[in-house]
């Protein structure tokens, strides 16, 4: 596995790259607005495929990188579903399978240090944001943190893992760059607590200043995502044009959206699944898409259309020209009361 802890000194974040192999697929974790011509050239000097971004939560000290990043690389961007960001491609459960080739993580829902705050669990490391730290835990503050969140989020998940468990966090003041479960339940001053109240009782008494950073971070990060007045800057049809035809609609609905949230939120019936992921080969001169797109108008939907707008201009690329997509996506389509069929695993 390729695996390297990336640092910005101003943020004092880290950042995480992986990928199964070279010339494979690649996530990030947590990336930097400043480093991302780092990250980029990390990328090529690998031969690695940027496929997913993921932050673990709305950051106050630092813009991330991930708008960049998508523009770059035509990457899907994560979150937890409970983020209040205005546009994410994809928004992750509690204990949902986060997958790219070769590697897969679980997201694990842990607030606290913020309403919204991930952690993501990979074989024998955690990636725990600002929730767990390096002998210490993240401040619980602002934005609908709550330290009664976080005790249960360290005690009832984090401090459950095996005490081998490799964490990984999202920043450090001091130089340390990974501890351990073992290791931070035993030595972690703000882990040596009897009970919910006493540990609510050292955080609301921390007595720190706001990040110095907040009030641009916060607002840049809740609209990192395309909006939907960007989305119509390719080829589309709006969800209510299409509940008006429903069900005659006279297109080849394609969902390119992951497995994982098909079977999480059902789909548009009828609908062909081509998933994201894979969107340039189904493109290609022998791919399904190409192959349909001959006898068929084809319209193309994900979660919020972020990535339908990425695909529109691939497939254009590829010479695939009656093909449009649905701005607002899925999420718009059931707003609307639009019909939803299960899909089973």
């Amino acid at each position: 596995m390729i695996f390297r802890q990336l640092f910005d000194k101003t943020s004092s974040t880290y950042t995480y790259l992986m990928a199964s192999r070279n010339g494979g697929e690649a996530l990030l974790i947590d990336p930097v607005l400043e480093q991302t011509g780092r990250y980029l050239k990390l990328l090529e000097e690998l031969d690695l495929k940027l496929v997913k971004v993921i932050d673990t939560h709305v950051h106050a000290d630092h813009v991330s990188a991930m708008g960049k990043l998508r523009d770059a690389t035509r990457c899907v961007t994560v979150m937890g579903e409970q983020s209040p960001t205005d546009v994410v491609s994809m928004r992750v459960s509690d204990n949902e399978k986060l997958t790219i080739e070769g590697l897969t993580m679980t997201a694990l829902y842990t607030p606290g240090h913020t309403s919204e705050s991930y952690s993501f669990l990979m074989d024998d490391r955690v990636f725990t944001g600002d929730t767990l730290l390096i002998r210490g835990t993240g401040r619980t503050d602002f934005q609908n943190g709550d330290p009664y969140d976080q005790y249960h989020s360290l005690f009832e998940r984090l401090l459950k893992l095996p005490e081998h468990t490799f964490v990984f966090p999202g920043h450090d003041y001091k130089g340390d760059t990974v501890s351990t479960i073992g290791e931070e339940k035993a030595f972690n001053p703000r882990l040596n607590v009897s009970s919910a109240d006493e540990y609510a009782e050292i955080m609301n008494n921390l007595n720190l200043p706001n990040p110095k950073m907040m009030d641009v971070a916060v607002p840049e990060n809740l609209k990192l995502g395309l909006r939907l007045e960007a989305q119509h800057r390719v080829p589309s049809t709006d969800v209510a044009a299409l509940m008006k035809a429903w069900p005659d609609v006279g297109v080849q609905l394609v969902d390119i959206r992951e497995e994982s949230e098909r079977q999480k939120d059902g789909a548009i019936p009828n609908s062909l699944h081509l998933p994201y992921g894979r969107f340039a080969s189904h493109c290609s001169a022998a791919g399904t898409l190409r192959s349909l797109s001959q006898t068929n108008d084809l319209l193309v939907y994900c979660a919020v259309g972020e990535r339908s707008t990425l695909a529109i201009e691939i497939a254009s690329e590829h010479g695939i020209k009656n093909i449009k997509h649905l701005p607002g996506g899925f999420r718009e389509w059931q707003k609307l009361g639009g019909d939803v069929e299960m899909v089973s695993g």
